[in-house]
């Protein structure tokens, strides 16, 4: 019997993550909506031409405000000299 209690830890970790692997996945296939498109899979045209617009917007974004960073704020200094 106390066997039996050493071996229950060592069941229900797999046991356990075989069941939350299991209802990850359930809420998964059920949770989908819009225009997901599953990993792996290839999206339609019109998707990937938004999705591309969408990131290189965001590169846009990101270049431009490590540009200002860079930048000096020389706006205060102008009435200096």
């Amino acid at each position: 019997m106390h066997q039996l209690l050493y071996l229950l830890p060592a069941l229900g970790c797999p046991l356990g993550m075989g069941a939350m692997i299991w209802s990850m996945m359930r809420s998964g296939k059920s949770g989908q909506s819009g225009q997901a498109v599953q990993p792996g899979t290839i999206a339609p045209p019109a998707v990937q031409d938004q999705e591309i617009a969408a990131l290189r917007a965001e590169v846009d974004q990101l270049r431009a405000a490590q540009r200002d960073a860079r930048e000096p704020d020389r706006s205060g200094r102008d009435w200096l000299s």
